[in-house]
């Protein structure tokens, strides 16, 4: 065992006590969390520092607003419902249409009909707190719904793809695409059975995939190749997701973005404790690459400066991770 730990450090390989202890704690100030827990706060900051996000359509913060959820998606026929301070993916509802004969009737994401009345039962529950981080009341977000970009059309089953980047200091180190499947019931979520594909920080092109801890070459329902895929808008993604140390104020975060078939990249939401599965679905531990930072950090390095290093330092990873961690 102490010879496996090891090899994972000599390759890199960054360990859950050690994100812990040398970069949430130190570099992310607890006073600075709702700022990327509550995504309406995260969305409202994003937008003002001109980063493109989905449009909000309202939001519900109490039970009596539960009401006015007819009127906010009256000009709407696909739109998500989601919880301001929700994780995982949990308590999140996708609308993708609405039923040809009742408008008060709508089609989820998976085909199936819904009432009214029980989507505003689920945005009760979400305003009760029944998705909330702590337990506490929530708000029930309302935006716009992402459209399915073709490119991730042959590796993904019915959600929407995204696209996961950590970033240090203000500097992109590693990304990942996360990729639904009929296990993860169409959501992007690592721990509910998505896979997550590696990216060239260099290239913006897809690498191979993990699913669980196992690395994978192909979708697991799709049968298609993970690896080679361009991700489009790579320089925009990478100078947005840089620029998300300025919306935090966090030095260590993960940077999530859907790419929409109309609109292109936009920020879905940051995380305060991304987690590290990332480098197995690129073969390559993060020590490294925080150590290269530390070492060209400079205060005074802009977003696309820093999106610019990145993709200078950080090519296709030439680290084993997986030999090193089985040899």
């Amino acid at each position: 065992m102490f010879g496996i730990a090891k090899r994972l450090a000599a390759a890199g390989v960054l360990g859950l006590n050690e994100r812990n202890a040398e970069l949430i704690m130190r570099l992310n100030p607890r006073h600075l969390y709702p700022r990327v827990d509550d995504k309406a706060l995260t969305k409202k900051l994003a937008l003002e520092a001109g980063m493109a996000v989905p449009d909000l359509y309202g939001l519900i913060t109490n039970q009596g607003e539960v009401r006015n959820f007819a009127s906010i998606v009256a000009a709407h026929d696909s739109f998500v419902i989601k919880p301001a301070n929700g994780s995982g993916g949990d308590g999140i509802v996708v609308i993708a249409g609405r039923s040809k004969r009742k408008r008060d009737t709508f089609r989820l994401g998976n085909g199936m009909l819904v009432g009214e009345d029980d989507l505003k039962h689920h945005i009760s529950n979400i305003v009760g707190g029944q998705y909330s981080l702590t337990g506490n009341p929530d708000t029930a977000m309302i935006e716009y719904c992402v459209q399915f970009d073709p490119l991730f059309g042959d590796v993904s089953f019915q959600g929407v793809p995204d696209i996961r980047v950590i970033v240090y200091r203000g500097y992109p180190v590693m990304s990942m695409v996360r990729l639904p499947t009929r296990v993860s019931d169409g959501k992007a979520n690592l721990h509910q059975g998505a896979v997550g594909a590696g990216v060239d920080i260099a290239t913006g092109k897809t690498l191979h995939g993990v699913l669980k801890n196992s690395v994978v070459e192909e979708h697991p329902d799709t049968g298609s190749v993970i690896a080679a895929l361009q991700i489009p808008g790579w320089d925009f993604i990478l100078e947005s997701s840089a620029r998300g140390l300025e919306v935090s104020g966090l030095g260590y975060l993960g940077v999530d973005i859907v790419i929409d078939r109309n609109r292109g990249p936009l920020m879905l939401e940051m995380n305060a404790r991304p987690g590290l599965n990332i480098q197995i679905a690129n073969r390559s531990g993060l020590s490294h690459r925080i150590k290269r930072i530390d070492e060209l950090y400079d205060a005074n390095d802009d977003p696309v400066k820093r999106a610019q290093i990145a993709r200078r330092e950080f090519a296709a990873p030439a680290v084993a991770f997986r030999s090193a961690a089985q040899a």
